[in-house]
């Protein structure tokens, strides 16, 4: 009965609206002069647009079964070489912004590279891509942060008003549209999660699937490339930004992994688990002027998420294996026949948790 109450109310799947219309009435309850204002509103929605494209960027490859670690240090990577482009070599704003997603992309490539080709574990391929990168930047900079453009169009890259927000909100919308189109409606979203809920089944039913995380990885890079360039005519160039922005990023996935589709990384979940948790920080703001509280809620949403994902899917296992044995003697042999789409679903349920921890060991040994 507890159980059928839960789903009625969608606590299952959309515990993140209930915890974000919670927030909301506290803290507009708390604060309403501050929190409860158009300007709080568009000032979240821009200022985490980059980390929602970053928590996106990292949901790609873990589709896959692959970790990218290097999310944070290429958005920053970006960042410094679309602005030296432009002030220290003169390049143009669209030219400078071409170079720079190309970059982006090719160090997808290299990653891509270096797990596939390789065989070295995602986890520690990307990890070390992310200190290779932060001394290419030093390269770049020569470890002095650069003067940003003054151009007025490129200040209107990522802060041009529609609708009242800015138009890098837009941007991001733009990105998880395409991203949620291409993972749940056509066949290279379908090899994707194949390949990340079951490797090998999925190899030896024809998936190659060294390609799909080699692609998971470029587009990876590319939409952390794209992140940075936002950053950098959204808030300036900065040399130490990036790094501090994966923790936020895998936190938003994990957290969005219990959303809409829960055991399975999704979009919209990882979106919604961005905003979530700003609200929680910008609301907390408001009332304390501590400087280590977006550390702290980050991390524990991080914990909280994946503990809870993992106890779903241990209560899921227990209740599914009750149920067959419950009526093994009864089931048709009709009955037993499974669907492309519950054997999809199934698949989808099996992503993550319970071999998270497993999965860079499983890419690099079942390829």
């Amino acid at each position: 009965m507890r159980n059928l109450a839960r789903r009625s109310l969608g606590l299952d799947r959309f515990s993140g609206l209930y915890i974000g219309a919670l927030f909301i009435v506290v803290f507009g309850i708390w604060e309403p002069s501050l929190f409860l204002t158009m300007a709080t509103l568009h000032s979240v929605a821009a200022s985490q647009a980059i980390v929602a494209m970053l928590g996106l960027a990292v949901l790609v490859p873990l589709t896959a079964g692959a970790y990218d670690l290097s999310v944070g240090s290429l958005a920053n990577f970006a960042t410094i070489l679309v602005v030296s482009l432009q002030t220290s070599h003169k390049w143009g704003m669209w030219q400078a912004v071409a170079m720079t997603v190309a970059a982006a992309a090719l160090v997808g490539v290299v990653n891509g590279f270096v797990v596939v080709v390789l065989r070295v574990n995602s986890f520690i391929a990307t990890l070390a891509m992310a200190t290779v990168l932060t001394a290419v930047q030093s390269i770049v900079s020569g470890q002095n942060q650069p003067l940003p453009p003054v151009a007025a169009g490129w200040i209107m890259l990522a802060q041009r008003q529609v609708f009242g927000f800015q138009i890098v909100f837009v941007y991001l919308i733009v990105i998880a549209l395409v991203l949620w189109w291409v993972l749940a409606f056509t066949p290279a979203g379908r090899y994707m999660h194949a390949t990340g809920g079951n490797l090998e089944a999925a190899r030896l039913t024809g998936v190659r699937t060294g390609k799909w995380i080699w692609i998971s990885l470029i587009v990876s890079g590319t939409v952390s490339g794209v992140a940075g360039i936002l950053y950098a005519s959204l808030a300036g160039p900065s040399l130490t930004y990036g790094p501090a922005l994966l923790l936020p990023a895998f936190a938003a996935v994990f957290l969005g992994s219990t959303q809409f589709r829960p055991g399975r990384f999704n979009v919209w979940g990882t979106v919604l688990a961005v905003y979530v948790l700003a609200t929680g920080v910008e609301g907390l703001s408001f009332v304390t002027s501590v400087q280590w509280l977006s550390y702290m809620f980050n991390g524990v949403a991080l914990i909280a998420a994946v503990a809870f994902a993992g106890w779903r899917q241990r209560v899921t296992r227990s209740t599914s294996l009750s149920a067959a044995e419950t009526g093994s003697a009864s089931v048709s042999p009709s009955a037993c026949s499974e669907s492309p789409a519950d054997g999809e679903q199934a698949a989808g349920e099996r992503v993550g948790f319970g071999a998270l921890a497993d999965v860079p060991r499983r890419v690099t040994e079942s390829r």
